[in-house]
């Protein structure tokens, strides 16, 4: 009956976002919280869902920080895009209130930095003037508190939630605030482990504020339409996954399988219906006595159309390694980001320190 009931009142939640958002918002916002955090998932595919045990839960499935161990655990993570133009860095840190709940804080940024701004490249005389040139950075950040419980009932079912803080930035043209929640679970089936998150789950709210008294020369030259202070809705999207390790001697395997579901229309998907749209991404992690990891994952399955008009299916890979040093984990990633350009692989670096009161 519990299970009937969270079930159902996610539906409806969803089920009126999707009605109300084809229309109303942007089918892509906020999606720098959509690209992942941390070198080990990231090389997984995002495939995080039921499995992350770890400080960086509080992005994936908040459930997962009743996984943590230690005492305290923080992480740092830096990737750049686009051939070092984009920025990505997180930072978090979690702690257990008690046996049965956790607590976690974290920062993300995704940004463009140095951007020229060449609107006083020419003086008052007309000459160019390079002294002129300013610059500006276009940034978003999230800030997450994160909060999770055990309880004692259907296999220690855990259950969790991020409250997310939005700040985005384009120098002094434009900033929104918004906010919004996350939702998370997992259990266990035996030897499956299952969960879930609800990501934006009321819909996240960005406001927007334009400074056109910055752009209004601009805008008179060129015709462009003046924004307006406006209000950016983000839709909520459902993942669910499941995932299950397997032993040998000393070898391990961890295999893990998600699904993304968005209630935002079509999109070019595997799966795609005007209601929900379906992306399914694998995972896999090998390791040595935990000490020496090996990840592969694949996602993002899309068609595309060649010049000849026939259509094929691509995909993304992802490659990752890692190594546990004491209670220091330091992983890589190699991400592909769409084969944009001749070199299309991101590199992501993170490290993790779990540590307690005396210091070990």
């Amino acid at each position: 009956m519990l299970r009937f009931s969270v079930t159902l009142i996610c539906a409806i939640i969803l089920f009126s976002f999707s009605l109300f958002g084809q229309d109303k918002t942007p089918k892509f916002s906020n999606e720098f919280l959509a690209i992942g955090v941390g070198a080990r998932g990231m090389g997984m595919s995002n495939t995080q869902v039921s499995n992350v045990n770890d400080v960086s839960s509080a992005y994936w499935n908040p459930a997962g920080l009743m996984n943590i161990e230690a005492k305290y655990e923080a992480m740092l993570m830096h990737a750049e895009y686009f051939a070092g133009i984009a920025k990505f860095d997180y930072l978090s840190f979690a702690t257990p209130i008690d046996s049965l709940n956790h607590l976690a804080i974290s920062i993300i940024r995704f940004a463009i930095d140095d951007i020229p701004d060449t609107r006083f490249l020419y003086d008052a005389s007309g000459r160019l003037n390079y002294d002129n040139i300013r610059f500006f950075s276009a940034a978003d950040y999230a800030f997450l508190v994160s909060y999770a419980r055990k309880l004692k009932i259907l296999n220690g079912l855990k259950l969790g939630g991020s409250l997310k803080v939005i700040h985005r930035k384009v120098g002094d043209f434009a900033n929104a605030w918004g906010y919004g929640f996350d939702f998370g679970g997992q259990m266990t089936a035996g030897k499956w482990a299952i969960g879930a998150v609800i990501r934006d789950a009321t819909g996240t709210f960005n406001t927007w504020s334009h400074n056109t008294d910055e752009l209004n020369n601009i805008f008179a030259l060129t015709g462009n339409e003046i924004p307006k202070n406006s209000i950016e809705i983000t839709l909520p999207r459902m993942i669910i996954g499941i995932s299950r390790y397997f032993t040998y001697k000393q070898f391990g395997l961890l295999a893990a399988f998600d699904n993304d579901m968005t209630f935002d229309g079509r999109r070019n998907v595997v799966i795609k219906t005007n209601t929900v749209s379906i992306d399914p991404h694998l995972g896999l992690e090998f390791d040595y006595q935990r000490i020496v990891f090996l990840r592969f994952g694949v996602g993002q399955l899309q068609q595309t159309k060649d010049f000849d008009g026939s259509e094929s299916w691509v995909f993304q890979p992802n490659f990752g390694l890692g190594v546990k040093l004491n209670n220091v984990f330091i992983d890589y990633a190699l991400a592909d980001i769409g084969n944009q350009s001749e070199s299309p692989y991101s590199h992501i670096f993170s490290i993790k320190a779990a540590f307690n009161d005396k210091g070990n």
